[in-house]
């Protein structure tokens, strides 16, 4: 949100208040935290007593909830309904150490010190490994009011197709930090657009966009710099974003109300910033094994029954293509009807039979599910009568006709309705569904009061995390723990809690193919390290090439899926190549899974994703800071997705010698390349050194790893290395590999 005309002027209607100096610096005990320091910032320098008087401050709190982690609140009137933050299971107090001297005040918290100056200019910083990664200086903390009419775009979906815009305000706080000369900024959730964020205008508002604009499903207010440290708004309402966009030398984030508070988290390296921030707001869990094969959907518009399904799962047998999950969507409830959580029964009139016929085939099911109630379905009037929908001011029930007639909102606040809820997926499961995929969340209402009267603006991006908790912890419940897993859309912080997301509704293109992946690898910079996409793209039908070359990319994730709209997504219908081309990547994935599920279950335990953009494990590469083309598939695996017909592709290689997995070649690195190749290839390198663990069955995601595991060592290590393998019923071994015997 601009606020400013340039450098020297506001825009008309904008008044703003700035901390202008440390005028009192002092050490309190009192924090969320523990011991702290209380900055009080007068909006003017104090030159003579009668200065005091009739003069707004500004009000600043430091203190440190982790080591390595500082918290930050700028408060100008503290006397408001103070708003919760997100859930942070990681703010526990840490042990830093409080100093006030004549120098200035310092929180010193492990990995991070913030260190605050006395005086003018206002001059707050904060350092890691002695150095200072970025500050708030001069006119960077303010306090805006809005005239009537003020000539300022606040940046908020104003379609009433997204849920209604957040309440124009009329009071803003916001931070600017400092951009160092070459900083690049990272992250915000799954957005599309380019992957490196400078110079963008980010709104984080959860909004059903599709992937082909600036919205996103996924809007989380946390950026990672590469200069060794990450920022955490800690407000779930709109939160605006000027990412050297409007004072270019700085990130602003603002948000409305009184007051802002944020964590600044150290590295020094990218993967120390989100190892703290994932144990700040929520490690991933791990995943079952059986979740990284392949999912097989109806797709959402087509016509299917149990004759369908089976004739696809038969026929993707015979071709000796595994699949792992079969999805069923929307319509394996009643049209109109949806959520009633109940079969449709013209179509499938014997609902635990069938789902006992597909478990026999070794298959798990997947059910859509979404949180809105149509009026249709007999639990409308159930839920309207005992208070367990979103209503009005009015106390009338708040419903719409948008995507279901009538449709209300069930109400996650309420912890009734929570139970509710969850108690007709129990239903589900005890029929036989293994997990769920948890569509929408995003369209959420600010024109309604929450059962527990929390702030609408708030509730607006924090409604998927209750959501998706919701669900989650049913499947938690009855699976256990490791055996639970979603297939969610929406999401904030903290989401990466709650595996899997998918990207959502792309088109089927190469080019939305190429968006899709920077939502990833943006997402991945997030936290978030399980994700997916719909192969080949949601809308439209993709044709064969395009279908082709997304299946070599999709495969080579965490988890794959193919899903369509108004098309079904088996390879057959596409041509026989795509068989080849399933077939192909479908084996290869299941040799990869003592490789995958081991980097999965280090993600659990670090917060490093399976996804990595070349930044995040080459950050000191200056070639890769803008690569968004191509990534990491764990530690040791490079993937370039071809994203043309004609095969060629361009990528780059960072140093070191290069081990094609799929033709053995070695290429030199630290340069780029240009490679072409056929639909049933892709640039795929095995790190210079890296011993793969290298699978012996190609038909399940799921088996004992170390029965007939072979190392795969490739060129261009010295010495000795240590292969953890993990299989799925738990069992580790540690295998030391000598990196000279080279077998490729």
């Amino acid at each position: 949100m601009k606020f400013t005309d340039g450098f020297w002027q506001l825009r008309p209607g904008v008044t703003a208040l700035h901390a202008q100096e440390a005028y009192d610096i002092a050490e309190i005990g009192d924090t969320p935290d523990g011991p702290g320091l209380v900055i009080t910032a007068p909006t003017t320098v104090i030159a003579k007593r009668g200065d005091v008087l009739n003069r707004p401050v500004l009000t600043t709190t430091l203190s440190s909830p982790a080591e390595g982690v500082i918290r930050v609140r700028i408060e100008h009137h503290s006397g408001g309904l103070r708003h919760s933050g997100f859930t942070l299971p990681g703010a526990g107090g840490s042990a830093a150490s409080v100093t006030v001297s004549e120098s200035g005040g310092i929180v010193d918290a492990g990995a991070l010190v913030a260190r605050i100056a006395p005086g003018a200019p206002w001059n707050l910083s904060f350092e890691v490994e002695g150095r200072r990664v970025t500050g708030s200086g001069h006119k960077a903390q303010g306090y805006i009011q809005l005239a009537p009419g003020a000539q300022v775009d606040q940046g908020i979906v104003s379609n009433a197709r997204q849920g209604g815009t957040a309440p124009a305000a009329s009071a803003f706080v916001h931070e600017q930090l400092d951009l160092g000369v070459g900083e690049h900024i990272y992250g915000l959730g799954e957005r599309f657009g380019p992957l490196v964020k400078n110079g963008q205008t980010v709104e984080v508002w959860n909004a059903d966009g599709g992937t082909s604009s600036e919205q996103a499903y996924k809007n989380v207010p946390f950026h990672l710099s590469d200069r060794g440290y990450g920022v955490l708004v800690n407000d779930p309402g709109h939160v605006s974003y000027e990412i050297g966009s409007e004072a270019v030398e700085r990130v602003q984030f603002s948000v409305s109300g009184e007051a802002l508070e944020y964590f600044v988290i150290a590295g020094p390296t990218p993967k120390d910033v989100l190892g703290r921030y994932t144990a700040l707001t929520g490690r991933p869990p791990v995943v079952p094994a059986w979740s990284y094969g392949l999912w097989l959907s109806t797709s959402f518009t087509t016509d299917y029954d149990e004759q369908t399904v089976n004739s696809f799962i038969d026929e993707m047998a015979a071709r000796e293509l595994p699949v792992s999950v079969f999805h069923f969507d929307c319509f394996w409830m009643r049209e109109f009807n949806w959520c009633d959580f109940e079969w449709d029964p013209r179509v499938f009139p014997d609902p635990e039979g069938m789902l006992g016929r597909l478990h026999e085939k070794d298959l798990r099911v997947c059910v859509w599910i979404n949180p809105y109630i149509a009026q249709r379905s007999p639990l409308f009037r159930e839920a309207a009568d005992q208070g367990f929908l979103v209503r009005r001011a009015d106390g009338s029930v708040w419903q719409w006709d948008l995507w279901q007639a009538g449709m209300g909102l069930v109400d996650f606040t309420n912890p009734d309705a929570t139970a509710w809820y969850q108690g007709h997926l129990r239903r589900l499961i005890a029929q036989g569904v293994d997990c769920f995929k948890t569509d929408f969340g995003e369209r959420i209402p600010t024109d309604v009061v929450w059962a527990d009267g929390a702030d609408p603006e708030r509730m607006h991006n924090l409604y998927t995390d209750l959501y998706n908790r919701a669900v989650f912890e049913v499947l938690t419940d009855a699976r256990g723990e490791g055996d639970a897993v979603l297939f969610a859309r929406s999401a904030t912080a903290g989401g990466q809690s709650m595996p899997v997301h998918w990207g959502g509704d792309s088109t089927s293109t190469f080019a939305s193919m190429a968006e899709t992946l920077r939502g990833g690898l943006s997402l991945a910079l997030t936290g978030f390290a399980f994700w997916s996409h719909d192969i080949g793209g949601f809308e439209g039908t993709p044709d064969a090439a395009v279908f082709k070359r997304w299946t070599a990319f999709g495969l080579l994730g965490s988890h794959s899926r193919f899903h369509g709209s108004s098309s079904y997504r088996v390879p057959w219908a596409f041509d026989e190549e795509a068989v080849e081309v399933t077939r192909r990547f479908t084996h290869l994935k299941m040799r990869l899974m003592p490789y995958l599920y081991q980097q999965g279950l280090d993600a659990a335990a670090t917060g490093v994703p399976l996804m990595r953009p070349m930044v995040l494990e080459f950050p000191d590469d200056p070639a890769a800071v803008y690569l968004d083309r191509q990534y990491m598939l764990g530690s040791d695996l490079l993937v370039a997705p071809v994203f043309s017909a004609d095969g060629v592709v361009d990528f780059y290689l960072p140093a070191g010698e290069w081990t094609s997995l799929l033709t053995g070649e070695t290429v030199t690195g630290g340069a780029w390349r240009r490679e072409t190749h056929d639909f049933d290839s892709l640039p795929l390198y095995a790190r210079p050194g890296t011993a793969l663990p290298w699978g012996a069955r190609v038909d399940s995601p799921e088996y004992d790893y170390h029965d007939g595991l072979q190392l795969r060592v490739f060129a261009g290590g010295t010495g000795t290395a240590s292969v953890t393998v993990t299989s799925p019923g738990g069992r580790t071994v540690t295998y030391d590999v000598d990196l000279e015997e080279i077998t490729g």
